[in-house]
């Protein structure tokens, strides 16, 4: 049978004929409705020519690719018991439903076994309805000895035609830097060994079009949404089709099966588009709005660190407690150093039990003035990690993962959630704390990478945990904070409210992290902040202006002692978080919109209503424009049909202009225009000086013609 899955612009057709593993047939661009005898013929036509001093069938790529079938380019699942297994898997069985995932999904779960080696391979692949394509598949030890296993990867078809390949790099403080590259002949390939996808994570591999780009061109993206090592490649060659693949990581030796048990890969998720990469977002964040934990509108957060950093007191902390409520702060976070004998960070990690010494009544006396103050509180925490001088570590050194004479970064070792003992206590402390005191957040860090061969185990145990915890807690929000923007990925969002999407605060560097972290997460997770004008990461200093335009598009907060700031400063951090409240649900509900820019040094970027009513847009200058008079500036993602009032929107008082006069539409304060004049032809603007922003609202002045 030929499976056709059709959802929002996209097809997928799935070949089970026959006994053999089943192959896609297509992906990409909606096909339209087909009849089945319509789906025979295509798939019958699509098969290739024999090619000389090749193997003597048509090369056909399954779900699960192997060198039985035929296939040279790297296999989907490699399994061994005391050598290598050729597994030869027939199909057992197809069953058609609804999707796992959101409404509307639909899916194909294909039963694979081979009898004689032992293993049954389940591969689920679901379509939702907006698009996004999920696969993993389930391999079951159906021996009587251990099956190892060193790889159960999802491998997909790519055309000819998807010859760019774009993804990420980056390290701590300058996180998700893009790189492309035409894909030659052979393997492009990233791969993270940090136990956590890192700073320098693929997070999503597009292969395209040559040239696409966010406003256009087809794209097919690739991420893995999981927490721990993986990896993600594209592949082209002359012996057969071009193919994307993601899997888990696994190091030799990591993962063995006992008889009767079974590994589930983590989910890939795939996503077609053809109108560039703000088609992929389009999908993307929908799907995630989909089955998102988040239940509230996101408060405005202040986060104590690069305020008081370890000096913690409730004679420090209240005037910025104070100030906080008076700017209109609605989460308070009490970040690193609250706890025993935490007066650097060489020392006590592991020891959750509130400092007597900075605390001595607890942190009811801190809780209760930020409560009556009209905010939650919120409290930093790194339960994955313990240093070596802590009390936790010193009593037992058997909970440490790893040799505990291994390096140590950040001065910690790892400690063993997959140890009982140890994820026993941990919950218990968080347990504790959480029924304590009245805790809505936590900020849950993890600053150093793994030790090989233990990412499995950690991330599986680290997803319990925070199950149990979520169980017992339901109400409690949790911000995947490693390091900054070291734990970002599908994975660990569907159990937590926000990402701290990078240690910096500088708006430089976070204007390019935010713009492609957006990619895949929604808005509304990214957690982006204000923070003092010298920034602490990179020691660049910068304009109000630039600071409170950047944090506007996110999960705003606030990383500064805004009780040392002047009454200038204050003033533009309320009207700014005051317009924050204003159009959160614009924010994070709309669609985000990223203009293609012919010049590097400016950039826009903007947020769309759904339904065409409104609009945000930023634009900022990174550096010096290549021309004296850039060119107009287009907005696009408005509806074309209808007319809007377009206003400049002032957020502090210091933005810098290199201009004698404004444009005329800027220096009136408004221009009315249509959605399709404003997309394609643009309105100029001020000539702002390098490491400038200035905002653009949009307010349709009519009702849709369509």
């Amino acid at each position: 049978m030929i499976h056709h899955l059709r959802a929002a612009g996209v097809s997928l057709l799935l070949d089970s004929r026959g006994t053999g593993v089943p192959g896609i047939v297509h992906w990409g661009r909606d096909l339209g409705p087909l009849a089945d005898a319509d789906l025979v013929a295509l798939a019958d036509a699509l098969v290739p020519a024999v090619s000389p001093s090749s193997i003597d069938v048509p090369i056909r790529l399954s779900l699960l690719p192997s060198f039985r079938e035929g296939w040279s380019g790297r296999p989907a699942l490699s399994v061994f018991r005391d050598a290598p297994i050729d597994l030869a898997l027939e199909l057992a069985g197809v069953e058609i439903g609804a999707g796992s995932g959101a409404v509307g999904a639909s899916n194909v779960v294909i039963r694979l076994t081979d009898a004689a080696a032992g293993v049954t391979v389940d591969t689920e692949v679901e379509l939702s309805a907006e698009g996004v394509l999920r696969l993993r598949h389930t391999v079951t030890n159906t021996g009587d000895s251990a099956l190892g296993l060193a790889a159960a990867s999802v491998v997909v078809p790519v055309p000819d035609r998807a010859a760019e390949v774009l993804d990420f790099s980056g390290l701590w403080t300058h996180e998700r830097r893009p790189q492309r590259q035409i894909l030659g002949q052979g393997v492009w390939s990233r791969e993270s060994r940090h136990g956590r996808p890192g700073h320098d994570n693929a997070y999503l591999l597009a292969a395209g079009t040559p040239g696409f780009g966010f406003r256009h061109g087809e794209v097919w993206a690739a991420h893995l949404a999981w927490s721990g090592d993986g990896v993600v490649w594209a592949e082209r060659s002359p012996l057969g089709p071009g193919t994307i693949g993601v899997g888990e990581l696994l190091a030799a030796g990591e993962l063995s099966i006992a008889p009767g048990g079974q590994y589930r890969s983590p989910w890939t998720v795939l996503v077609y588009s053809d109108s560039g990469l703000d088609g992929v977002s389009d999908r993307l964040h929908p799907w995630v709005r989909s089955w998102s934990t988040i239940a509230s509108p996101r408060p405005v957060i202040l986060n104590t660190w690069e305020a008081v950093y370890f000096d913690h007191s409730l004679e420090r902390l209240t005037p910025l407690v104070d100030a906080a409520a008076e700017v209109g702060v609605e989460r308070f976070v009490l970040d690193d150093g609250w706890f025993t004998g935490r007066s650097d960070d060489r020392r006590a990690l592991g020891d959750w039990f509130v400092d007597p010494a900075a605390w001595p009544d607890g942190l009811h006396p801190l809780i209760d003035r930020v409560t009556a103050a009209g905010m939650d509180f919120g409290l930093w925490v790194e339960p994955e990690m313990v240093n070596r001088d802590s009390d936790v570590a010193r009593a037992h050194p058997d909970w440490i993962l790893g040799a505990t004479d291994a390096v140590t970064w950040r001065w910690q070792n790892v400690l063993d959630l997959a140890n009982p003992d140890a994820f026993s206590y941990v919950f218990e402390r968080l347990d504790a704390l959480l029924t304590e005191y009245p805790i809505a957040y936590l900020k849950w860090d993890h600053n150093r990478d793994l030790l090989g061969g233990s990412a499995h185990r950690q991330t599986t145990a680290l997803y319990r945990l925070i199950d149990a915890v979520r169980a017992a807690h339901p109400r409690v929000e949790i911000e995947s904070c490693a390091s900054g923007g070291g734990r970002v990925d599908l994975g660990i969002l569907q159990r937590t409210d926000r990402v701290w999407v990078s240690d910096t605060n500088d708006p430089l560097e976070r204007q390019s992290i935010q713009r492609y972290t957006a990619l895949v997460v929604p808005p509304e997770y990214l957690g982006g902040h204000l923070g003092i004008a010298r920034a602490h990461t990179t020691g660049r200093t910068a304009t109000l202006s630039f600071r409170l335009a950047t944090a506007l598009f996110g999960h705003a907060g606030i990383e500064w002692n805004i009780a040392e700031a002047t009454a200038a400063e204050l003033a533009g951090v309320a009207e700014w978080i005051a317009l924050y409240k204003r159009e959160r649900g614009l924010l994070h509900g709309g669609r985000v919109v990223r203009p293609d820019a012919s010049d590097v040094a400016l950039v826009c970027h903007g947020v769309v209503a759904v339904d065409g009513s409104r609009a945000l847009f930023s634009y900022a200058a990174l550096a010096a424009p290549s021309a004296a008079i850039p060119a107009p500036q287009r907005f696009p993602g408005l509806d074309p049909t209808r007319r809007y009032r377009v206003r400049p929107l002032e957020l502090g008082a210091d933005v810098f202009a290199l201009q004698d006069a404004a444009p005329a539409w800027w220096t009136a304060g408004e221009v009315v225009l249509t959605g399709a004049v404003l997309g394609e032809v643009g309105l100029p603007m001020p000539l702002i000086a390098p490491e400038n922003a200035v905002l653009v609202e949009f307010h349709a002045v009519d009702t849709p013609a369509h």
